[in-house]
């Protein structure tokens, strides 16, 4: 059951973040970790010997990393593209359908953002900007307890959309059976084929086999099997983020995903029996997911409460949404629908659904979110698959300075400087004197002849 407070205990408990690379391990992972790796290995120091492996022994280390933590033993990480093709032939015909509304959907709502290269000649000469996309994108498509092929076409087609010209896609393969563990010739067996179909259905065919801090070590440091990329985007678990973390600077990246959020702000209009399946819908994801309403009606408080407890019964994943309410999920009673705004804010949720009177009213007041999702019927599970801004969002409150992905994270801005003559001379003196202020008299020295006219 879902827990009521108040927005001082609420303050203290649910809605004080913490990082996600300060939390405390949980007990599982660390003996699973010790047990893997040794004892007192923590999960970045378990990290950081998968990469320099990776880094120094390329292909070698794969294949022993997939056998140890993904039980899986192979000699081609690659699937082939006929492979992809079967996937997509044997979707059944309704999520087929499906994955291509998804797709149509998502692949126009990224053309419609603008990215326009400009120039001017109001400050002397030519200035202006250049965009161009990433060469070459590394996409993790997670695929542990529940394979994400929206998740595929959610960060592969704003890719597409920038003009990236080579992505390739890592997916973790699926552990053979105890008693098959011979090594096979291709991955294909032992990859989830709904990845493969989604991969298909964008056509992306570089897809490897490879999960964990393995698949990113690959895609930041190159193998002999896997040419190395110039960004990788994607959730993961916590190795995975990990391993990103560790590899930035080598590579780019388009965050350190943590735990799903989504926050509800609702008053006394709101459907309970909605909010709630709209909590339970977040809290299905992780045993970390975080669920949490705002409202200033106890009403809808109690029955929301009651409502989460009878539909919890019919659900499949119930284990690990109980797991998820008792963490960092509840209701916060708070004196009125500015407060909720106001902690909404604070707490820079992944996503914001706002379920009023007028939504767009409180919405003004949000200065923090990944995504908003106005009125009942703009719930966020159609954001998760359809409606078609990536449902790649900030965790952690870093919506407080992130985006979610969308099409300039596969660009690089090129400023471009093409003065004239009497503007060079006019700031080449100007330039002289804060290069001599920062004590670069080669700096100054270069600015001085231009400033000087030529003989």
């Amino acid at each position: 059951m879902m827990q009521i407070y108040h927005v001082q205990t609420a303050r203290q408990t649910i809605l004080k973040r913490q990082p996600l690379l300060w939390m405390d391990y949980p007990p599982a992972t660390l003996a699973q970790t010790a047990e893997l790796f040794g004892a007192g290995v923590t999960p970045p120091q378990a990290v950081a010997q998968i990469l320099a492996s990776v880094r120094d022994e390329g292909d070698a280390a794969l294949r022993r990393w997939s056998r140890l933590l993904d039980r899986a033993d192979l000699r081609d990480f690659r699937v082939p593209q006929s492979e992809l093709d079967a996937a997509l032939r044997s979707l059944p015909p309704d999520l087929l359908t499906a994955l291509q509304l998804a797709a149509e959907r998502i692949r126009a709502f990224h053309e419609l953002q603008p990215i326009p290269n400009w120039e001017s000649e109001t400050l002397g000469g030519r200035l202006g900007q250049r965009f161009t996309p990433v060469e070459r994108v590394g996409v993790y498509a997670p695929g542990g307890s529940a394979p994400l092929p929206s998740s595929v076409l959610m960060s592969v087609i704003p890719a597409q959309v920038a003009g990236v010209k080579e992505i390739a896609v890592a997916t973790p393969p699926l552990p053979l059976p105890a008693s098959n563990q011979e090594t096979v010739n291709s991955p294909q067996s032992i990859v989830h084929p709904v990845i493969l179909a989604a991969c298909a259905l964008c056509g992306v065919s570089e897809v490897y086999a490879l999960g964990g801090a393995q698949a990113i070590a690959a895609l930041a440091f190159g193998s002999e099997s896997v040419p190395r990329v110039d960004k990788i985007v994607g959730a993961g678990n916590l190795f995975v983020t990990l391993a990103k973390q560790q590899v930035y600077g080598l590579v780019g990246l388009d965050g350190l995903a943590g735990p799903t959020e989504t926050m509800v702000i609702a008053d006394d209009t709101a459907n309970p029996a909605w909010v709630a399946a709209d909590l339970l819908a977040q809290a299905e994801h992780d045993v970390l997911a975080m669920a949490i309403l705002l409202t200033p009606s106890e009403a809808l408080a109690r029955a929301v409460q009651e409502e989460v407890g009878r539909q919890m019964t019919s659900l499949t994943r119930a284990a690990i949404i109980a797991r998820s309410l008792e963490g960092r999920s509840g209701i916060v009673l708070t004196p009125d629908l500015a407060t909720a705004a106001a902690l909404a804010s604070e707490y820079a949720p992944e996503h914001l659904c706002i379920a009023t009177r007028d939504p767009q009213a409180v919405a003004a007041q949000v200065r923090n979110a990944g995504g908003l999702f106005l009125g009942e019927y703009s719930f966020e599970v159609l954001g998760d698959y359809v409606a078609g801004p990536s449902h790649v969002m900030p965790t952690g409150g870093t919506a407080r300075f992130a985006s979610p992905l969308n099409v300039l994270d596969f660009l690089k801005i090129t400023s471009l400087i093409a003065l004239d003559t009497p503007t060079c001379r006019a700031l080449s003196r100007p330039a002289a004197v804060i290069a001599r202020a920062e004590g670069l008299t080669a700096h100054a020295a270069a600015a001085d002849f231009r400033a000087l006219p030529s003989e």
